[in-house]
């Protein structure tokens, strides 16, 4: 898969991604809007019903109140209608200009007297009247509320345009909030408010809230969606590029395999020929010498030849551990002695501090020398002054902790968290001085993990690097 191919892959997917995110986006908007004209259309509804109860409470108290006022003064009212009656049935004297205006005069006190009778009836005081069913005008609220499944806080209140003053709050939380962001509706018009009836206001404190709450399936859903498009997404690019790594590490790897068995087959090849030619003088020491070359070459075939098997075995989960009590000390000395000459043939030498107090722990010989002289291998590849290796031993919870130390080449920080990556090797420019398959590595860690330990690195470039790894002392729950 060319890059080409792949960056236009990717590009559709990204606008195919943003156009599906766009098309969501736009019908969550169209259904919330739908919302919000279904959630209007409730609570004036709703509140139809509470404005009629209030209106018809409101007219009763009206009408038994005037009652109870015109029997109080219905003598006043006999008085004022007898002497009207008598004024308007008795013989108008028209003698003179001046009788007339004293009748007009008498007929006006007459009919002001009657007004301000007539008008010193007001009813119940608004503020009386809402205050003394604030409660039950609640209840009518909520009840109407619950029965178009309206569940959300809400705020009412009463306001009076004639004083511009709120007569009544619910909790009187939301003063402001009533007077710009509430639904309004017209109070019948009683006595002197007849021109600006009172406005019986509701609020909802948490209306979107309260919109959004109804459409959770449907936003849950499309957030799920998303959430997996975008995943799959990242999760196939991902794919992609790791595929195209490992094709980049196998290609590697063929191509390093290919130079280190060329290397020994060709000096077994020339050997061999050697030792057929007839025109070559064949002694003792010289078929000794070419044998030597042989079996030697042939080692380092077959040492390449485990690695990479052992490398497969693990990677199927073949790996089978034959654990046993070992002294860890005696395991670390041997591996160094292994390799004691050819750190000697480079001028270098290998040190030990084996300080744990117990250094026993349960684990597998075998396994456990690979690891070590894995470690103490590349300590003596990777290094172009004279090798300087420092092993050292202490106990630390429970187990003990084996530390390798060289002053080799280093590893920055960015190829520390992949060196234990199998195939994986850290690029050294245009040096080719170190060989490998990338291997190496990723076993030792596959192998301490078998072993429930851990392994870490501390490393800066050109100044060497120290591996730490950790195994416990008992025997703990293990793979294999």
């Amino acid at each position: 898969m060319n890059k080409r191919f792949t960056a236009v892959v990717i590009t559709l997917v990204t606008l195919a991604s943003i156009g599906l995110l766009l098309i969501q986006v736009y019908w969550i908007r169209n259904a919330m809007q739908v919302r919000e004209a279904v959630f209007v259309r409730d609570v004036n509804q709703a509140m139809s019903r509470v404005v009629f109860t209030i209106n018809k409470l409101r007219y009763q108290d009206y009408y038994l109140n005037s009652k109870n006022f015109y029997q109080r003064n219905q003598n006043a009212f006999a008085v004022f209608d007898s002497i009207n009656q008598d004024m308007l049935s008795g013989p108008m004297p028209m003698s003179s200009k001046d009788e007339i205006t004293r009748f007009l005069e008498q007929r006006s006190k007459l009919n002001q007297a009657y007004q301000k009778l007539f008008n010193s009836f007001r009813g119940t005081d608004d503020l009386t009247f809402f205050t003394s069913h604030r409660q039950m005008i609640d209840s009518l609220v909520a009840d109407a509320l619950k029965e178009r499944k309206i569940k959300t806080a809400y705020e009412f209140g009463v306001y009076k345009p004639l004083k511009n003053a709120m007569i009544i709050q619910r909790t009187g939380k939301y003063p402001n909030q009533l007077l710009r962001r509430s639904f309004v509706y017209d109070l019948a018009p009683l006595g002197t408010d007849s021109q600006f009836p009172l406005k019986f206001l509701i609020f909802f404190p948490n209306e979107k809230l309260f919109i959004v709450s109804t459409l959770y399936r449907l936003l849950f859903v499309s957030f799920a969606l998303f959430l997996i498009i975008i995943g799959s997404f990242y999760f196939s690019i991902h794919i992609i590029n790791k595929q195209k790594k490992l094709s980049e590490m196998k290609s590697d790897l063929i191509n390093n395999m290919t130079h280190e068995f060329k290397t020994p087959i060709s000096t077994i090849s020339l050997a061999c020929e050697a030792l057929k030619d007839k025109d070559v003088k064949k002694s003792s020491e010289i078929y000794n010498s070419y044998i030597g070359v042989i079996d030697e070459e042939n080692k380092r075939l077959g040492t390449m030849a485990e690695h990479i098997l052992r490398s497969a075995t693990i990677e199927k989960g073949r790996l089978k551990l034959n654990r046993e009590h070992l002294d860890i000390h005696e395991l670390v000395e041997n591996s160094v002695n292994s390799k004691q000459i050819n750190a000697q043939n480079k001028g270098g030498k290998i040190e030990l501090s084996l300080n744990a107090e117990n250094p026993v722990v349960f684990g597998d010989r075998v396994h456990l020398t690979n690891v070590m002289v894995n470690l103490l291998d590349n300590a003596l590849k990777y290094n172009l002054k004279e090798p300087l290796i420092q092993v050292r031993t202490k106990n630390l919870q429970n187990g003990v902790l084996i530390s390798v130390q060289d002053n080799g080449i280093g590893i920055s920080k960015a190829n520390q968290k992949k060196i234990f990556d199998k195939l994986y090797r850290v690029h050294t420019g245009n040096r080719h001085d170190f060989k490998g398959f990338g291997l190496g590595l990723s076993y030792v860690k596959a192998i301490v993990e078998q072993h429930t330990g851990r392994i870490t690195i501390e490393s800066e470039p050109n100044k060497g690097s120290v591996f730490h790894i950790y195994l416990p002392n008992e025997k703990m729950n293990h793979h294999g």
